[in-house]
Order: structure tokens, then C-alpha cells, then sequence
């Protein structure tokens, strides 16, 4: 075979299969129905299967699209689709320990812009539903992401200022190549308060209760998705789901980027068992014992104590500590 047409395959199968898409929709659904499981476990419930997000997303792709006569049609259409694309490409920047799909100097730069894509999608699909509903769900969402936008860059900054010493490094490949020599970030005692601040960003990123207050079903019944149905809508719940793999993916990478077996398989089950134990952690263990924050509250809470976790790292980190 050509070296090209070998390229180009290998290429494809990294986009669409692993890491990219189908691992990333297949292992994020599984982790939507492991919180589900578990929060129903622990409200004394039994709970639906761990496999039932997947069968809410096939059964919304046979439901009839309904596109509101105010929306703009090609946006309202396309909103989620740039959501899903952006999220199965970070994918490829993220190392499952000893495998890398695609590295290069800029990493850390190229996952904040996309997951910003998936975010800035969101808006943009609610705004372009026509809905006055849905413009309570947007504004709401765009304080949220300016609430977390802040420590989760100075989380970044922490992280690529204390693999490079005197200079910043973000990619990824040498952030984990670091940890294999000097042990896992998470026990250096400069970068715990990030660590910290990362677990904490984890959900307002993915959308979890008690930081959902864009979508909030109880309030404004979804929010900037009020309008959507049909496939749109369910492509919108996978970007959800996707998000859980893709941030507890991201905090397993930077903080804990050692462990390798020398098989690959071995690796992304490992990988995905971390993830896991973090969904559990950071999500469905703070949404079970914490009531919804109100946007201003939110906003004082990133503002104030995960901007300060991130910040004390950084200062510890820029003093060679």
C-alpha cells in the first residue's frame, strides 16, 4: 500500500473510530449512564440501566426534527454538528498514556479553543432558535463559561509553566513524557491546589448539577435547548456525554500521565477506568449532595475560591517551587 493511501487511512481511523468519535460518543454514553446508575444507588433508587443514555440517543435520532418558524434555519441545524465535530477532535490531542493520535507545541491551546467550540455552539444554537425561553438558557450559559473560562486557563498555565521551568510548554506529549520522569503531577505539592480547581471546573464544564443553571429542567426546562428535537437534540446530549470523557480524560493526562502497560488496549481500558472513578468523584457524588447553585453564586464560587486553587499554583510554580 502507498505511503499516502496508508496515511490517509490510519488518519481516518484515528478521526472517526479511536480516539476520535465513535470512542469518544461509545465511552461517554457509557459514562452518563455510570452517573445515572450511581446517583440512583445513591437516593436508594434502582436507578436505569447503565446502557440507557444510548438508548435515549437512538431513540431521539428516530424522533421528528421540529425547526420553530423564528430560527434560522441552517444555524439552528448546524449548531450541534460543529459541537460534536470540535469535541471528537480533542480527542486526538489527548494522550491515553502511551498513545498519542496527534501531538504538537500547542496542545493545551488547541483543546481550550475547541472545548470553547463546543460551549460557544450551544449559544449559538439556542440563540438562533428565536426563542425568549432560550435566551434566558444562553445568557445564563455565558456566564457560566465566563465564570470557569478563567481558572481552568490558569490551571493550563500552572501545568505547561511547571513542565517547561523557565518557559511554558503545552503539549502534551511532553507534559506526560515529564510525569514518566518525575512522577504524576497530582503529587507535586505546587500543583495540588490545581488539581483541585480542576475537578471542581469539571462539571460546570460538562454541564452537571449543581452548575447547570443554563439548562436547569426544573426553571427553564433545558434552556438553550428548549427548542431543539429530533437528531439536533440528540447529537446536543451527546456532546454532554462526550464532554465527561473528554475533561476527566484531560485531568488523567495532565495530572496522572505515568501509568503505561506497553499494550494499547490495556491502556484505554485503564484509561477509561480512571474515568470513571472521576465522573463518580466530580460529578455524580457533588450533584448528590449539593442543590442547584443560583448564576450569581456560581460566579463568585470561580471567581473566588477555583480562581484562587489555580492562582496559588501558579504564583508556586512561577517561584520554582
Amino acid at each position: 500500500m502507498p505511503e499516502t493511501a496508508q496515511y490517509i487511512l490510519w488518519t481516518a481511523f484515528y478521526i472517526l473510530i479511536f480516539p476520535g468519535a465513535l470512542f469518544t460518543s461509545v465511552v461517554g454514553l457509557f459514562l452518563a449512564g455510570v452517573d445515572r446508575k450511581v446517583i440512583a444507588h445513591m437516593q436508594r433508587r434502582i436507578g436505569p440501566p447503565i446502557r440507557q443514555p444510548m438508548y435515549d440517543f437512538f431513540k431521539l435520532l428516530g424522533k421528528e426534527t421540529i425547526i420553530p418558524h423564528a430560527a434560522n434555519k441552517f444555524v439552528f441545524l448546524a449548531a450541534p454538528v460543529i459541537g460534536f465535530v470540535s469535541l471528537a477532535i480533542i480527542m486526538l490531542f489527548i494522550p491515553i498514556f502511551g498513545f498519542t493520535a496527534v501531538s504538537g507545541s500547542a496542545d493545551l491551546i488547541v483543546i481550550l479553543y475547541l472545548i470553547t467550540i463546543g460551549g460557544v455552539a450551544l449559544i449559538v444554537g439556542g440563540s438562533a432558535s428565536g426563542s425568549p425561553y432560550a435566551g434566558i438558557g444562553v445568557s445564563r450559559e455565558m456566564v457560566t463559561m465566563m465564570s470557569y473560562e478563567l481558572p481552568f486557563v490558569l490551571v493550563l498555565l500552572a501545568v505547561a509553566r511547571k513542565v517547561g521551568g523557565s518557559t511554558l510548554v503545552f503539549s502534551m506529549e511532553q507534559i506526560s513524557q515529564w510525569q514518566v520522569e518525575n512522577g504524576h503531577m497530582l503529587f507535586q505539592w505546587s500543583m495540588i491546589p490545581a488539581a483541585i480547581a480542576f475537578l471542581l471546573i469539571i462539571p460546570a464544564e460538562v454541564g452537571m448539577q449543581p452548575f447547570d443553571v443554563a439548562e436547569a429542567e426544573t426553571e427553564i426546562c433545558e434552556g438553550p435547548l428548549i427548542e431543539y428535537s429530533g437528531a439536533p437534540l440528540a447529537v446536543f446530549k451527546l456532546n454532554t456525554a462526550m464532554k465527561m470523557i473528554i475533561m476527566t480524560g484531560l485531568f488523567t493526562s495532565l495530572f496522572l500521565g505515568q501509568f503505561r502497560t506497553g499494550y494499547y488496549w490495556a491502556d484505554a481500558l485503564l484509561f477509561v477506568a480512571i474515568c470513571t472513578v472521576l465522573t463518580i468523584l466530580c460529578m455524580t457524588t457533588v450533584h448528590a449532595v449539593t442543590a442547584r447553585l443560583k448564576i450569581e453564586h456560581l460566579f463568585k464560587f470561580y471567581w473566588t475560591i477555583v480562581t484562587g486553587l489555580a492562582l496559588s499554583s501558579l504564583i508556586l510554580v512561577w517561584l520554582g517551587l
